[in-house]
């Protein structure tokens, strides 16, 4: 009997134990983490003009032809920004890369139809002459000086630079406007006196050929030593607003893939040389030398924001119709 009973009191036991133990909350189920959404590249149709504003792109574009990129880019070299410009408007661009000031005025004049998203250049021009004579902005009061990019970066920025060295643009200097940077290097050439405002990587195309050519003058350093909270922001990628809402996915892809293209080129100037040269901008041995000085950046977001709208508030000031009239909107910038 009492064998009985213990047997009954064990089994009690054992399944009070089972039920307390089924009356245990559930462990809760865990989410699946989704997968990351896969974009498909897509067909983007990009141009730039032949110089610094197209270097950055020149390895993304390579990757493009040989199908290593995301996007497939169908791009096209213009040789100037007015031949860029209407494309841009029309459509058959989507992205395209451009002087900063030429970005304001589009968005200004389209209604904003154009918007920014990236930097691509800070400062590219340079003084040079063949002697050293220019030690500052100031010691040009008086001279001559010959430059390209009349309505454009280099006009604004020679003008401001000047001004802010105490030098009247109108008055104490005289500068001689020419369309193509081998007109001047014909003038260095004639005239051993002469003073001239180049780009690169057109400042190294030049030393090749006039002797004793000499940089006197780093536009972005004299513009960084005023210390007045904006930069000289020579370049800059804009899109078509109305590919941006319909691709933005796609557009935030182009610019991770621009990125990776500046990272490149400054990473392995050798080999972004001979990319360069691959793409007719100028030689592989001169872009191999100007590369270092060609200031090739990827700037987006706020900090973008922040120095374009401070240099065009520069060209604003000097004159209004530098930037379409009046300062860009917030819509301007594109933030992703």
């Amino acid at each position: 009997m009492k064998k009985f009973l213990s047997i009954i009191m064990s089994a009690v036991i054992l399944c009070g134990a089972l039920t307390a133990c089924s009356s245990a909350p559930a462990e809760p189920e865990t989410e699946p983490t989704p997968a990351p959404e896969v974009v498909e590249g897509m067909e983007i149709n990009i141009a730039g003009m032949k110089g610094p504003t197209t270097m950055g792109l020149v390895s993304m574009l390579d990757k493009s032809a040989k199908g290593e990129t995301e996007n497939t880019y169908n791009f096209t070299m213009a040789g100037a920004a007015d031949e860029i410009t209407p494309k841009l408007v029309q459509g058959e661009l989507d992205i395209a890369a451009v002087p900063a000031n030429l970005a304001s005025v589009l968005f200004n004049n389209t209604q904003g139809k154009v918007q920014v998203i990236a930097i691509n250049n800070l400062g590219v021009l340079y003084v040079v002459e063949q002697g050293e004579t220019i030690k500052s902005f100031a010691d040009l009061k008086g001279k001559t000086i010959y430059s390209t990019g009349k309505g454009t970066t280099p006009e604004y920025a020679l003008n401001y630079l000047l001004s802010q060295n105490g030098v009247d643009p109108a008055n104490d200097v005289t500068i001689e406007w020419k369309s193509e940077a081998t007109e001047i290097v014909a003038v260095l050439k004639q005239d051993p006196t002469a003073i001239a405002v180049l780009p690169q990587p057109f400042v190294t195309v030049a030393q090749t050929q006039v002797e004793g050519l000499n940089v006197a003058l780093s536009f972005n350093d004299e513009w960084i030593a005023l210390d007045n909270g904006s930069k000289l922001v020579t370049g800059v990628i804009v899109a078509r607003t109305d590919f941006i809402n319909e691709h933005p996915d796609h557009v935030n892809l182009f610019l991770d893939e621009f990125k990776a293209s500046v990272e490149a080129i400054n990473a392995d100037v050798e080999t972004g040389a001979a990319l360069v040269e691959s793409f007719d901008i100028v030689k592989a041995p001169i872009a191999k030398k100007a590369i270092p000085n060609c200031n090739i950046q990827f700037m987006e977001g706020a900090e973008m924001k922040e120095a374009v709208s401070g240099y065009l508030q520069t060209l604003f000031d000097q004159n209004p119709k530098a930037v379409g009239g009046a300062m860009p909107t917030d819509e301007f910038y594109y933030e992703r």
